[in-house]
């Protein structure tokens, strides 16, 4: 527990109310019980990722949302929805309002692709993507081609077999998540026969967890496959004890699907490894990915000039995020995230989360960060009697600003789960303007 600090009466905004916003929220809270604390979001609900990036099969790990809500019920914090930092307002503006502003807004965007042909209307990123089947405002236009039979997921980590996943469920296994309706609406009459999962290193180098590979074997209607040929007999003796026991539990996972029968189930699920996108094929839309056969030479990640096709009409790819060049602030060259001395960017402006250490790390990871962040922010930060919240709000006022506080979250919230189908958790808002109607007390029916 951090102790508290002679500094009293800060004046702190931060901007992004997802996980490391929260963490960031909670510790100054804790170091500085009589600070003000706004916490900044440019969607009318909390939660960031939580709500908009966590696979909706995956329950349990969304319920961390009940711990946030806890934390948004302190005494000195104060939820704010529906800003725009760096359009509603200016960064420089609200540095003016508050002794402090710490940015947590993450790392929004997809790192590109990269090669030809990924700008055919078929081809996504998978904040794109998984924004589109978790009800995100920005991403529910979207409108992916799920009737050509083949889907191609590009990537060796846990988003691209979430991916994958919710591609290859059926409607009664969705039934009890909280994707989005019109999501489910399209998954359940979509003509999926094959989805892949191809990464560029081979098996023991796939971040995937155990536990993610194994729902892939319980699967109703698809079921999960592997060449034996690409699979190791045995981990080497390179990874350390504990590295070699879970790449184990993997490699078990991996040889059990090399031994499964194709046509036991309606739908393929196929891992491919040891393969880097160079191409994707069509003229007006996807018809194919081409790629190179590769090997893994060290830490490296070597073509061997041996390519290969496979047919698709969607592809996803899951290799990674990048912050949104905003605000102003420099982002480093080569790592996705804002250049900063330890968390501080310049005097009174701080960063955590995703923007600090780069797209990694879970979700408890940024309870560490904020924690780290408000020791600095309490041993450098004056107050200077700064008008915090009072300030921006008449702001806000002049403006015609629309915001919304904890209250009208926990109103959309209620209405969500009012319209919620059997089984099912929630029925989300996916329009920014359904949602400011329930806060007005005007009835609204989640899309």
């Amino acid at each position: 527990m951090l102790q508290q600090n002679a500094a009293s009466g800060l004046k702190i905004a931060i901007v992004g109310a997802g996980p490391a916003g929260f963490y960031a929220a909670e510790a100054l809270a804790a170091a500085c019980p009589d600070c003000e604390i706004t916490l900044i979001e440019r969607l009318p609900t909390p939660y960031g990722l939580i709500r908009s990036g966590v696979a909706p099969d995956h329950q349990t790990t969304k319920s961390i949302q009940n711990t946030f809500e806890r934390i948004a019920r302190l005494d000195n914090i104060r939820f704010v929805g529906n800003v725009e930092i760096g359009g509603d307002v200016s960064l420089d503006e609200l540095r003016r309002f508050y002794d402090g502003v710490v940015l947590a807004c993450g790392a929004p965007l997809d790192a590109p692709l990269g090669i030809p042909g990924d700008n055919l209307p078929e081809v996504y990123g998978a904040a794109q993507f998984v924004g589109w089947y978790n009800g995100h405002p920005d991403f529910a236009e979207l409108n992916p081609r799920l009737d050509g039979g083949g889907v191609v997921v590009i990537g060796n980590g846990n988003v691209a077999i979430d991916i994958a996943r919710v591609l290859s469920k059926s409607p009664d296994e969705l039934a009890n998540s909280d994707i989005a309706h019109h999501a489910l609406q399209r998954l359940s009459v979509a003509d999926l026969s094959d989805v892949h999962i191809v990464g560029r290193r081979g098996p023991v180098e796939a971040k995937f967890t155990t536990a993610e590979l194994q729902e892939l074997g319980e699967l109703q209607t698809t079921v999960a496959l592997a060449d034996a040929a690409e699979l190791p007999e045995t981990i080497g003796e390179e990874f350390s004890l504990r590295d070699r026991r879970l790449k184990n539990k993997n490699l078990e996972c991996f040889k059990a699907f090399a031994q499964a029968d194709p046509m036991s189930r309606a739908r393929r699920l196929r891992f491919q490894f040891n393969a880097r996108p160079v191409q994707v094929l069509g003229d007006d839309r996807v018809e194919a990915v081409r790629f190179e056969r590769t090997r893994v030479v060290g830490e490296a990640v070597e073509g061997t000039g041996e390519i290969f096709e496979i047919p698709c009409s969607l592809v996803v790819y899951a290799i990674g995020y990048r912050p949104s060049p905003m605000l102003g602030v420099n982002l480093r060259g080569t790592d996705n995230r804002l250049q900063s001395d330890a968390g501080r960017v310049a005097p009174g402006l701080y960063v955590v989360g995703w923007l600090k250490r780069g797209p990694s790390g879970k979700i408890g990871t940024n309870r560490i960060d904020g924690e780290e962040i408000a020791k600095k922010i309490i041993a450098e930060v004056d107050a200077s009697g700064r008008t915090g919240f009072s300030g921006l709000e008449k702001l806000f006022q002049e403006r015609s600003l629309r915001w919304t506080d904890f209250d009208d979250w926990k109103a959309i919230e209620a209405a969500e789960v009012a319209a919620a189908l059997m089984g099912a958790p929630r029925r989300k808002f996916v329009r920014v303007d359904h949602m400011l109607e329930v806060c007005r007390k005007i009835p609204a029916t989640p899309a």
